[in-house]
Order: structure tokens, then C-alpha cells, then sequence
């Protein structure tokens, strides 16, 4: 009972749970000091501290946070594992952090890609538009069979410091040049160092990709190349962020004009798809602070502007905390844009089969789950791609009713004069 008493005055929580379990137990318990096996009641209760221990040291690990602000008066909460990196460039804080969601780029406090499901974000931007041109610049059997042609053969890409939309773009046997266009050196560097699951130095040396560290928005402005696919992987329109012109009704019409025909494609990351944002979809709610924080919308109407198609898609990325939206947008016949959709699965999936391959040399993620098989980099078909295939392309335009009661209420388009910027 002495020694109980001694364990309560124990700063360490969980040696105090036991010992005063242990004292009350005591005062009405008499056993021969000659028992060698503890009483039931004692194995328990030390059951009970060994587990309140571990909930300790749990709670000391958790002691920093990632906070990132999703929407006014919404945040995301999760342990800060490590900091790999920090450093401010010319246009933004960039950081390489550990979380929940394994290793994470953050640029500006907004969670960029994680090792956890960066797939998930970089094979729904690349491959839908790629298949896509492949189809365009086919040809249609009178069953409605598409046969694809020879393209897409060169891409343009828009930001994509990560180095990952670029390996997925390269898997497609049919490319023959790749020219990417990143602002920030900072970025470019410091994902090659501790990021290089992304595709690293495996990417920037490849035989068919052209990496520029410039103005995306330039280059497109005075190039006269021609290109089957521009993809804008480039950051939020944020305020003073680098990326604000890249989303304007007159790029969007110079992007166009640099689109390979008949078989051209635009696609872009276009922010948050969750129907929360859109107060449109409840009129009553409806607050013109918070509507100008989102752009899904927005971008889906100025591209309608330029493009005789703009269609709107979406996929839930865990570690973003919300769905996130693409706009893709080409050129052609009204019959086109709901054929896009509705592809069978079988038409993506044998694209699939015929036109992906594995990028050499890229180090697969190390995945916590038990179970994954790791890429070995000679992978070809639906074994070089981990979320994209058939059944996930038509579940990817599949918007929820809500959401398209939302978007249609909203009339915004963006321009140089009247810009949208995201929360």
C-alpha cells in the first residue's frame, strides 16, 4: 500500500491511473504475502497504465501540427512527423514535410502532392486528355467504334515542379516531345532532392523532355510550335501567386490557338470540387465573400468561352480533405463532349494496354499498407498505373448533382481585368 501511495505522487499519468487503482483495491483486499502470482485485479490495472504509456508517448509525438485552411472556418488537422525542407524562393515558401499522409510538398501553406496519393491527383490530369487526343485524332467506325490515331506525340505542361505529371505523360509510348515550363528553380531542385518517387532526375534526363525554368505563360504567348496536349498543372490562383494570369480568359484563348487540330486538347487543375464551397446551390446561403474564394466554376465558364467544349471532372484526393476538379476543353462536333464521357470501359482500357509504359529509374513511394506491390519501373499496361483505368474514367465525370446545381448558378469568367482568386 506504501508503494501505491508513492506511484499517486508520480507526475507520469499513467503510473498514477494504476496506483490509484491499485490503493482502492487494497483497502479491501488482504492476500498472503507469500502469493507469487498478483491478483487479477493488478494484472489489469496494469494493463490499463502499459496502455495509457503508449497513449502518452503517442501524444508527445503529436505535439506539432500541420494546419492548412481548406475554407473559411474549415481546417485540416494532422501530426507534423518531420521536416525534410524549408526555404522561401523568388515566389513562394516551399517545404518537403512527413504527415500522415507520408512525404508532403507544401508551397505557400497548401499541400501540393503527398506520397500517399499523389497518383491519384497526376494520373486524373494526364491521362483522360491524352486518351482523348488519341481518340480525336482516330477515326469513327459506323458502329460508333473509335479507332485511335498516332497522337498525342507532343506535349506542353505548365508548372508541374513536382516532376510527376511529367512521368505520367512520358508513360505513353505514343510521345515524342515534352517540353515543361516551371517558374520557380526552388521548387525543380528541391523536389528532385527529396522527392524523386515523383520522377527526379529519371524525368528531367529523358530522352523526349524538354524542362524550362520559366514564364509558362510567355512561352505559350510566342511559341509557334503546335502541340496536341497543354496540360496548366500550376498553383492555385492565389493572390499575388505566381500562377493568377494562367487562368484568364485571354490565355485560355492563346492556348487554343497553340492547340495541334483536330486533335487538341486543354486541360487544367481547376481547385476544389466539393459541393460545400458553392453557395449557389443554396440561394438563401449565398455570401459573396466566400463565393469569390473558389474557381471551379469560374474556370469551367471562361474555358466554355474560348473552347466549343469545356467539360468538368473530379476526383477525391484524401490528403487535400475535399474532391478536386479539372476542366478539360477541345475543339469539334456537339456529340463529342457527352461521347467523352461515356466511353466504355473497354476503350480505356485497351488504350491502356497498348500505350503505357513504366518510366525507367523513377523509385516507387514506400507505402505504409502491408501488401502494395512497388513499381519496378519496367511495368507496362494497367501495371504501370495505379488509380486510372476503364471504370475509374467514368466514374471521374460522374459530377454529383449537387455540385452541378452549384456550378450552374454560378456565371463568373475570369479575366485579366476580373480575376478569381481561391481561399
Amino acid at each position: 500500500m506504501h508503494y501505491a501511495r508513492q506511484l499517486i505522487g508520480n507526475n507520469y499519468a499513467p503510473y498514477k491511473h494504476f496506483a490509484t487503482c491499485l490503493l482502492l483495491q487494497l483497502r479491501n483486499l488482504s492476500f498472503s504475502q507469500t502469493t507469487t502470482k498478483p491478483p487479477l485485479f493488478i494484472t489489469h490495472c496494469k494493463k490499463m497504465a502499459d496502455h495509457d504509456e503508449i497513449i502518452d508517448k503517442e501524444r508527445s509525438k503529436s505535439a506539432f501540427k500541420y494546419v492548412e485552411d481548406i475554407a473559411p472556418g474549415l481546417r485540416l488537422e494532422m501530426d507534423l512527423d518531420k521536416i525534410h525542407h524549408t526555404s522561401i524562393s523568388d515566389f513562394q515558401e516551399v517545404q518537403v514535410i512527413d504527415s500522415y499522409f507520408g512525404k508532403t510538398l507544401v508551397t505557400d501553406g497548401k499541400t501540393q502532392s503527398t506520397a500517399h496519393d499523389e497518383f491519384v491527383y497526376h494520373e486524373s490530369l494526364v491521362h483522360p486528355p491524352l486518351f482523348w487526343s488519341a481518340l480525336l485524332s482516330g477515326t469513327t467506325e459506323s458502329d460508333g467504334t473509335r479507332i485511335p490515331g498516332s497522337a498525342p506525340k507532343s506535349v506542353f505542361i505548365g508548372g508541374g515542379g513536382e516532376l510527376a505529371t511529367a512521368r505520367e505523360v512520358l508513360k505513353h509510348n505514343s510521345i515524342e516531345r515534352l517540353v515543361m515550363v516551371d517558374i520557380d528553380p526552388k521548387v525543380l531542385e528541391v523536389c528532385k532532392q527529396y522527392m524523386p518517387e515523383w520522377g527526379g532526375e529519371a524525368v528531367v534526363s529523358h530522352p523526349k523532355m524538354e524542362l524550362i525554368v520559366g514564364d509558362a505563360h510567355k512561352y505559350l504567348m510566342e511559341t509557334q510550335e503546335k502541340f496536341d496536349v497543354i496540360i496548366m498543372d500550376i498553383s492555385d490562383p492565389i493572390e499575388a501567386g505566381p500562377g493568377i494570369a494562367l487562368y484568364t480568359q485571354e490565355f485560355y484563348q492563346r492556348t487554343s490557338e497553340v492547340l495541334s487540330k483536330p486533335n487538341g486538347v486543354f486541360v487544367t487543375q481547376a481547385g476544389s470540387a466539393d459541393f460545400i464551397p458553392h453557395p449557389h446551390a443554396f440561394p438563401e446561403d449565398d455570401d459573396d465573400d466566400n463565393k469569390e474564394s473558389w474557381c471551379f466554376s469560374p474556370i469551367l465558364n471562361t474555358l466554355a468561352t474560348v473552347f466549343d467544349h469545356s467539360i468538368p471532372y473530379a476526383v477525391p484526393v484524401p490528403s487535400f480533405g475535399e474532391c478536386w476538379g479539372f476542366v478539360m476543353a477541345f475543339n469539334g462536333d456537339a456529340k463529342e463532349a457527352r461521347a467523352l464521357a461515356d466511353l466504355p470501359y473497354e476503350v480505356i482500357d485497351n488504350l491502356i494496354e497498348e500505350r503505357i509504359e513504366a518510366v525507367p529509374g523513377v523509385p516507387d513511394h514506400k507505402y505504409r499498407s502491408k501488401g502494395v506491390k512497388f513499381l519496378t519501373g519496367k511495368e507496362k499496361g494497367s501495371e504501370a498505373l495505379k488509380h486510372y483505368d476503364g471504370v475509374t474514367h467514368r466514374g471521374l465525370f460522374s459530377l454529383s448533382k449537387s455540385l452541378r446545381i452549384a456550378m450552374k448558378g454560378d456565371k463568373r469568367i475570369m479575366t485579366v481585368d476580373n480575376p478569381v482568386f481561391m481561399y
